[in-house]
């Protein structure tokens, strides 16, 4: 199959924020002005997941003043999980990306996504030189291990919040994940139905205002169950009609080789 070499998808871009007053209009604004750049059809969605600070209020002003911003709210709190399936479930364009709420990406950087789009069906990056504490590299060092004997996606950095997916994906698979497991079961059963999936890194920066939240003991806990649970779920289910082949553009084409 041929592709474009002009493609400018029309995406849907969302993140999700969680007490992040001191974060969501930068991390907004820096979204509205790199789509402007490089995508003709655009939306922004601001997940607001049961935040207990001015991260809604300060949602609903910037919806209301930026004609391409809409806010939503999760109440009470979903989770990471539960706050993505929210946006996927809220984007209306052909492709839906997603970040983190935090600023610790550029969403100029999302320009490296159009040509590897041409190639793949899905674009997961991994971040490059990670501005996160030693322990939570280190536990994300081991997860990627054991998610990769299991699942065998063969992704550098599985939970990188720096991906696009089609958004007919999501019309054809069901996800239960609310926690930290959210990225495993998408690209595990994206596998599964036979989406391609490339990758490339992107910049890292440390965060520089609010908390981080999901490292505690009873997140991680919770995802370990679940991942063997999604393990055994995906094993023992068919491939169904797709058989190998991936969908790219409304058409089925061979799978690409992961980068």
């Amino acid at each position: 199959m041929t592709h474009q070499t002009d493609i400018k998808p029309d995406v849907s871009v969302f993140f999700p924020c969680y007490n992040e007053e001191e974060n969501v209009e930068r991390t907004t604004r820096a979204a509205v002005k790199a789509c402007e750049r490089l995508f003709d059809d655009f939306e922004v969605i601001i997940v607001n997941d049961g935040s207990k600070d001015r991260t809604g209020e300060i949602a609903d002003r910037l919806a209301a003043e930026i004609p391409q911003v809409r806010a939503v709210h999760n109440s009470p709190n979903r989770g990471y999980g539960g706050a993505l399936q929210r946006g996927f479930a809220e984007a209306t364009k052909t492709y839906v990306f997603y970040t983190d709420g935090d600023g610790q990406f550029d969403f100029e950087e999302m320009d490296k996504l159009l040509p590897m789009m041409k190639k793949y069906d899905i674009v997961s990056c991994y971040r490059m030189n990670r501005q996160d504490p030693l322990h939570r590299r280190l536990n994300a060092k081991c997860w990627g291990l054991l998610v990769d004997a299991l699942f065998k996606i063969r992704l550098r950095d599985i939970d990188c919040a720096f991906k696009i997916y089609p958004r007919s994906l999501f019309e054809e698979m069901e996800l239960h994940s609310e926690g930290a497991l959210i990225d495993t079961e998408i690209l595990a059963r994206a596998r599964r139905l036979g989406y391609s999936i490339g990758q490339f890194g992107v910049t890292h920066y440390p965060r520089t205002a609010g908390e981080q939240t999901g490292a505690n003991l009873k997140v991680i806990l919770r995802a370990f169950k679940e991942l063997f649970q999604l393990h055994s779920i995906i094993r023992n289910t068919s491939r169904g009609s797709q058989g190998s082949s991936a969908r790219h553009g409304g058409q089925l084409t061979r799978p690409a080789r992961t980068a």
